[in-house]
């Protein structure tokens, strides 16, 4: 079962982040990784600027989280994981599911260009990578990180166009232009 989370789910949440980011290390750049991969006080701050949280609950226990946050033209996907154990058993394809469906806007997710089996999940599911160029416009236009991270990160966007108005807000935005798709 798929839930919005609760203020009560916060360390729950936070263990899950962490449990699955482990995948990271070692993979990406070592000036990027640090213990824990995200502290309280970085998913609290995601939270205040406006990241909501879905849960995938089996058997009363969050085993995956995924966010989502509004950037007014665009949803950004964000802090994508599933219990180390839990993996590979499509829990991570039904959140992504469930906060993508039914949005008229594009939907852009960022992650390490290292993290192949990240890239390999969302373009299984219909996401595409975007060039270098517009990979860094949008990191900096709709997400605050260090250029560092910029350097080290892809962007992928939902290739959805069977929409009437995502297809519209593709056709005026430079989005449209993606390789591979």
């Amino acid at each position: 079962m798929i839930r919005k989370s609760m203020d009560k789910d916060f360390e729950k949440i936070f263990n899950i982040i962490n449990d699955a980011a482990i995948a990271y290390k070692g993979v990406i750049p070592p000036d990027r990784w640090h213990e824990p991969y995200m502290a309280k006080e970085e998913l609290k701050a995601q939270i205040e600027d406006g990241v909501i949280f879905s849960c995938y609950v089996d058997n009363n226990e969050i085993i995956g989280v995924m966010g989502i946050q509004d950037k007014v033209d665009v949803n950004l996907i964000r802090h994508a994981y599933v219990k180390t154990k839990q993996r590979n058993k499509g829990i991570g394809t039904y959140l992504l599911r469930e906060l993508t469906q039914g949005s008229t806007k594009p939907i852009l997710v960022g992650t390490w260009k290292a993290a192949s089996w990240a890239i390999s999940f969302y373009e299984k599911n219909g996401f595409c990578l975007v060039e270098e160029e517009e990979k860094n416009y949008l990191l900096k236009k709709y997400w605050r990180i260090p250029d560092r991270q910029v350097e080290t990160s892809v962007v992928l966007a939902l290739h959805n166009e069977n929409d009437a108005e995502l297809k519209m807000l593709y056709e005026l935005s430079s989005l449209h232009q993606r390789q591979n798709c």
